[in-house]
């Protein structure tokens, strides 16, 4: 009897001992899930990223992927200021060879370096034809300007610089305008008059684009 006793009372140590384990293997599960999750993780980091850098979308796509958004935000309002803005040698101003509008009826078009054609408006002036009669010259003249500093004192003295061209002009024959050296002098004569204007600023030409005697 007692040895039964004995023998019950130890098998209730034995099952109470047995418990931990049970605890140990609940931990164990606990663990496995923890495990698996690493193990997702490094699945992720070793094997899915570098197939994207293979695939079509190469480093880029990654880079885009591992870039915060922030920094991706900030580059694309930079991209689309820089559209904006336009690359170009002149910005707003136009592009090398381009004409734009300028003050007081003129065209401004920018050449190679810092060099800008001003275009001013054409000119109708009577002159003094042979023999006494009258006589019309037409004129288109450009000037040429070393820099934005000249083109700017040009524009504030278009209406000047336009009067002592027609007072000169006037004064004109039409033998004074015959021939190449004619048309020499008469770039020189303007040339001096313009920067006389603009002084001490200068211009470095007077074009001629159109000279027509009627």
């Amino acid at each position: 009897m007692f040895g039964k006793k004995k023998k019950k009372g130890d098998e209730a140590e034995e099952a109470e001992g047995a418990s931990p384990p049970a605890e140990a293997a609940e931990g164990a599960e606990g663990e496995a899930p923890a495990k698996k999750k690493m193990s997702g993780k490094t699945l992720v980091l070793f094997i899915i990223l570098p197939a994207i850098l293979v695939l079509g979308g190469g480093g880029a796509a990654a880079f885009l992927l591992l870039k915060p958004s922030g920094e991706q935000h900030a580059e694309a309002e930079t991209g689309d200021h820089g559209k904006a803005k336009g690359g170009g040698g002149h910005g707003a101003e136009g592009a090398p060879g381009e004409p734009v509008p300028g003050p007081n009826g003129t065209m401004i078009t920018y050449g190679e370096g810092e060099t800008v054609f001003v275009a001013l408006p054409e000119m109708l002036v009577n002159i003094t034809g042979p023999d006494g009669r009258p006589a019309y010259l037409k004129l288109k003249l450009t000037l040429e300007a070393p820099n934005e500093e000249v083109v700017t004192a040009l524009g504030e003295h278009i209406p000047r610089v336009s009067d002592q061209f027609n007072g000169f002009l006037r004064e004109l024959r039409t033998d004074d305008l015959s021939g190449s050296a004619g048309a020499y002098r008469l770039r020189l004569e303007l040339l001096r008059r313009v920067n006389l204007v603009i002084a001490p600023l200068q211009i470095n030409a007077v074009l001629i684009e159109e000279m027509l005697v009627q």
